[in-house]
């Protein structure tokens, strides 16, 4: 296991040392502090948010006069010039609008907007929201219906979700738990691909230059495979800790420093009190580190297969593909139907399982079903860690010759 070991030390400590490494850790907080300086220029700057339009409205049903409400950027003004002196006007005042409303204002695009410059999305809808709204209480006080009875009856009901435990009851925030268990099934999904893809180029990377030869000549191929994985996969994690801690520090100066609208991150962290921090987070290393060490082995498996990079592409698709699938249906059909047989089949899947779990996992998933799922995670990365084995230790010495999935298959059961 020594030998284990100095491999894993080896592609840490080369890898964290690459300026790459440096470059990508420091290089995501950097973009979250300038898409808050962008945010808060655009706050500060943006003319439309600064200047009212003035929409002057021309009503000839007389149901909607002094009826407008204003805005923060909207003012509304009753004018009583005729449609043709009113569009003249509009040459001297570009900013201002007109809304036309002619007698017959319910029939289909009778009702205009006027302007020299095209209004914001924001305005049309106001302008829209508040016409409807009118004329909404104009009809049920023609009707006889007391308006202001309506709105006194009208209740606002919010819910309160509490879980009940043995321990009483506490705040069940599912909302929140959902985009947690989502973010993880993200980044498991993203660090498989990405650092997966690492073992793979940095396996095909020495077997080309032939540094292999000289590797194995000291270390068993199972010995630096192993070795090779775990590293990177500490290196991937390293990363992701990093990211979050860095991109957490940046989020709070930004938001003293700028006194821009509060972030999504900090509005997210003030409901993290809700949700088993810990036990989310145990189960997203557990998933992340088994999944990325099961999918490693694929990798390198492909890794010693090839002669080059390019020849990597045609099977990295079908490995991955698993995992996309889950990824697609995850999101959309799990997250509806997180206690369906589908859902469970791809929680104990150990191919499909780090991103169907993560998706569950707000949801509760029975305590046996978890068990399951982790204990098929375990056997299912020393399963594949064994076909990858066989097949990398033949063809980290292979050249020349084109690698295929059949061939792959004959170098599995080649003997010692």
């Amino acid at each position: 296991m020594n030998k284990v070991f100095l491999i894993i030390q080896r592609e840490y400590i080369s890898r964290v040392r690459k300026k790459a490494f440096l470059v990508t850790v420091f290089l995501v907080p950097a973009l979250v502090l300038a898409m808050y300086a962008v945010m808060y220029l655009i706050y500060k700057n943006t003319s439309d948010l600064n200047t009212a339009r003035t929409v002057k409205v021309i009503d000839e049903t007389g149901s909607f006069i002094q009826k407008f409400k204003d805005k923060k950027d909207i003012k509304f003004q009753n004018i009583k010039q005729p449609l043709a002196a009113a569009r003249k006007d509009l040459k001297q005042h570009p900013d201002d609008l007109i809304l036309y409303i002619p007698a017959n204002y319910g029939a289909k695009d009778t009702v205009q907007v006027l302007s020299t410059k095209k209004p914001s999305m924001r305005v049309n809808i106001e302008i829209e929201r508040q016409m409807n709204d009118i004329a909404t209480n104009n009809n049920m006080i023609a009707k006889g219906i007391d308006t202001a009875t309506l709105r006194n009856i009208q209740s606002d009901i919010s819910i309160n979700a509490k879980e009940v435990t043995d321990k009483g009851d506490k705040d069940s925030d599912i909302t929140t738990l959902y985009y947690v268990g989502v973010a993880g099934a993200i980044l498991i999904y993203l660090s498989l691909i990405i650092y997966g893809g690492q073992v793979m180029r940095g396996v095909a990377e020495e077997k080309s230059n032939r540094i292999i030869e000289v590797i194995v000549s000291s270390v068993k191929p199972f010995q630096l495979m192993l070795g090779k994985i775990i590293g990177v996969a500490l290196v991937s994690l390293t990363q992701f800790i990093l990211w979050i801690i860095l991109s957490i520090a940046v989020s709070f100066i930004a938001n003293k420093y700028f006194n821009a609208p509060q972030s999504p991150m900090l509005g997210f962290l003030s409901t993290m009190k809700t949700i088993p921090l810990g036990q989310i987070v145990g189960y997203f290393l557990f998933y992340f580190l088994s999944g990325f060490l099961l999918y490693s082995a694929l990798f390198a498996a492909v890794g010693s297969a090839v002669d080059s990079e390019t020849e990597t592409q045609q099977f990295m698709f079908p490995i991955t593909l698993p995992l996309l699938f889950t990824y697609l249906i995850s999101v959309t059909f799990l997250a509806q139907n997180p206690d369906s047989s589908l859902a469970f089949w791809l929680s104990v899947i150990p191919f499909t399982a780090p991103v169907a779990m993560m998706v569950r996992m707000p949801f509760d998933p029975p305590g046996w079903q978890l068990a399951i799922s982790m204990s098929m995670m375990v056997i299912g990365f020393i399963f594949t860690t064994w076909i990858a084995a066989r097949i990398y230790r033949v063809g980290i010495l292979m050249y020349g010759k084109k690698a295929s999935f059949g061939e792959l298959v004959k170098w599995f059961f080649y003997k010692e």
